[in-house]
C-alpha cells in the first residue's frame, strides 16, 4: 500500500477517475478506510447508484446540486455552484484533520483547482491537514507546478489515439 503518500493523476486521457477507484478497491479490500469527494461531474445519475453500492466500505460525497456538469452550467449557475465545490473542499480538509480515513481520493480537485474555485492557500492548507499515514489520491487535467511540488507520485495519462465510432 502507499500509506501516506500523495498521488496525483493528470492529463486529457481516460481512466484518472477509475484509476483511483481501483486504488479505493485495493485499499478497501485491505480493511483500510476509503473517502471519494467527486467533483464537477454532477450528480451522475446511474453512475453514482453504483457508488453508493459500495458503501459501507468505500464512503462517496458529492457537493454539487446541480444535475448538469459544470462545464454545461451558465455564468450564473457555476456561482451557486462554486460555493458547493467549496463546502466540498472543506469537508476534505475537515475529513483530513479528523483522521476519518486512510485513504482520500479527490476525484477532479485539478478541474476545481483550474476553474479559479480555491485558491492556492486552500489547497496547501488541505494537505497540510494530512495526517502522516494518510494517502490522498487526486485526479484531474491540469497539475499546477505547486501541486507538483506536494505530491510524492504523479502519472501523467495522455490521450494517444482514439477511433471515430460508428
Amino acid at each position: 500500500m502507499d500509506s501516506g503518500r500523495v498521488q496525483i493523476y493528470y492529463g486529457d486521457g481516460r481512466g484518472k477517475s477509475t484509476a483511483a477507484l481501483g486504488c479505493a478497491l485495493q485499499a478497501a479490500s485491505a480493511g483500510r478506510n476509503v473517502f471519494i469527494i467527486q467533483f464537477l461531474k454532477g450528480r451522475m445519475g446511474m453512475e453514482s447508484a453504483i457508488m453508493q453500492r459500495l458503501e459501507p466500505e468505500i464512503k462517496v460525497f458529492h457537493f454539487e446540486k446541480s444535475e448538469e456538469r459544470y462545464e454545461e452550467l451558465s455564468e450564473q449557475e457555476k456561482i451557486e455552484e462554486n460555493r458547493n465545490l467549496k463546502n466540498g473542499v472543506n469537508f476534505a480538509r475537515k475529513v483530513l484533520l479528523n483522521d476519518e480515513c486512510s485513504l482520500l481520493i479527490l476525484d477532479e480537485l485539478l478541474g476545481v483547482i483550474d476553474n479559479g474555485v480555491v485558491t492556492r492557500e486552500d489547497v496547501e492548507a488541505l494537505f497540510r491537514a494530512k495526517a502522516e499515514e494518510t494517502q490522498i489520491i487526486v485526479t484531474g487535467r491540469n497539475l499546477p507546478d505547486y501541486l507538483r511540488e506536494i505530491a510524492d507520485e504523479v502519472n501523467f495519462i495522455r490521450m494517444e489515439k482514439r477511433e471515430a465510432s460508428n
